[in-house]
């Protein structure tokens, strides 16, 4: 999960560099809606073994690899760690706030609230200035790629599960 996590949004801030603003909804959908449903299983598996530093570390590795591997992406990468800092600090305050509620209530509910702070912070650094329809695309496209993916990955859970029992 841990190089799926730095490959997906290592790819993401190479495509927006890349391919510039219109491109971020997309990519929210496919590539940080897949970050945010699997940091929520990272947060369950790295519970009291150093949780925030285990996802700092992968999310400052994903902006400075985007960065090793274009340096014209240094902007996009800077926006994408601070961004991304700070909706798991949002995302992991509500994750705890629904304990006892089922994983994928709890995945989805706390995408929320990243999803929101990621989509406000990202755009301002990344492309100089608030940009409300992309804003507003990219938590869209978040929340609805959180939610497609928790189903993916509670499933693959489940059979996993099932394949051990």
């Amino acid at each position: 999960m841990v190089y799926i996590y730095i490959a997906s949004l290592t790819l993401a801030n190479l495509l927006v560099a890349w391919l510039g603003p219109w491109f971020s909804p997309i990519n929210a959908f496919v590539l940080i809606g897949l970050d945010l449903s699997l940091r929520d299983k990272l947060h369950d598996r790295w519970q009291g073994k150093n949780l925030p530093v285990r996802m700092g570390a992968m999310i400052l590795a994903a902006g400075v690899l985007s960065y090793l591997i274009n340096q014209d992406a240094g902007m996009i990468a800077i926006a994408s760690v601070t961004a991304f800092v700070l909706s798991q600090l949002t995302d992991s305050a509500i994750y705890q706030k629904l304990r006892g509620k089922s994983w994928k209530v709890r995945a989805n509910g706390s995408n929320i609230g990243g999803a929101a702070v990621d989509s406000l912070v990202f755009p301002l650094i990344a492309f100089g200035g608030f940009l409300p329809h992309i804003v507003l695309m990219q938590f869209a496209a978040k929340v609805a790629g959180g939610y497609f993916w928790s189903i993916i990955l509670d499933s693959l859970s489940r059979n996993t599960n099932h394949a051990k029992a």
